[in-house]
């Protein structure tokens, strides 16, 4: 992989004027209609149909975030049998290096990015709460809800698949990135734009001088090199 200056900046570029869209604007401008409606929407739903609250509650208990893990790997194992002992470990080193990156571009996102926003649930007066509504555990608020950091590391993780298995695959990687990031937004426990500008700004900004450079290539080979067989 050699390096793609030009489209890394240009990534860069829309990344930072995704965000800035949704960081000037006086209350975020139009950005912040857009979350209270579809927040609202779907926090009526929740007193109006009791199979879509029990939904909400299943896809936001801690258990339900293993089954992304699991989706996560059953993708990577999918490839992983179909390779040689050596393909094999050079799966495994990618692997490794995809947690990596996701460890250092989340904790500089949480870093460098000067924003503290609770999540809807805890900003909006009179409204339903899952956990009131139901006796099981779910993650219905947080109180930094931005960026939003489950749908960020889905991000970095569909955009390890594009770069390494093609855009096959980065297709199932999306559709479990919408599967498991966008119930959070569904029961209140982040805004929409805290994945829609939050996390996808950041994936902007910071994959494609992992996945554009020969950086990944050098870390994978790092791990191959120095990590027992």
């Amino acid at each position: 992989m050699t390096t793609r200056l030009p489209l890394i900046l240009l990534l860069n570029i829309a990344g930072l004027a995704l965000f800035l869209s949704w960081y000037l604007p006086v209350n975020h401008g139009f950005w912040f209609p857009l979350d209270s409606g579809i927040f609202h929407f779907f926090n009526q739903e929740l007193v109006k149909s009791r199979a879509f609250l029990w939904l909400v509650a299943i896809t936001n208990n801690r258990a339900f975030d293993a089954c992304s893990l699991l989706a996560m790997g059953y993708l990577m194992l999918s490839f992983w049998r179909q390779e040689n002992a050596v393909g094999r470990r050079r799966i495994v080193m990618m692997g490794l290096t995809m947690l990596l990156a996701a460890v250092v571009i989340n904790q500089l996102a949480q870093a460098l990015i000067p924003v503290k926003r609770s999540s809807p649930t805890l900003f909006f007066p009179d409204i339903y709460r899952v956990s009131e509504l139901l006796n099981i555990s779910t993650k219905d608020a947080s109180k930094d809800s931005f960026p939003g950091d489950h749908g960020m590391m889905l991000l970095i993780f569909s955009a390890f698949m594009w770069r390494y298995f093609g855009r096959k695959t980065f297709v199932l990687a999306l559709i479990i990135f919408i599967v498991f990031a966008f119930p959070r937004v569904m029961i209140g426990a982040h805004w929409f734009s805290d994945i829609a500008v939050g996390s996808l700004s950041v994936a902007l900004i910071g994959l494609p001088w992992c996945l554009m450079t020969p950086l990944s290539d050098r870390v994978i080979a790092l791990f191959d090199r120095y990590l027992p067989g």
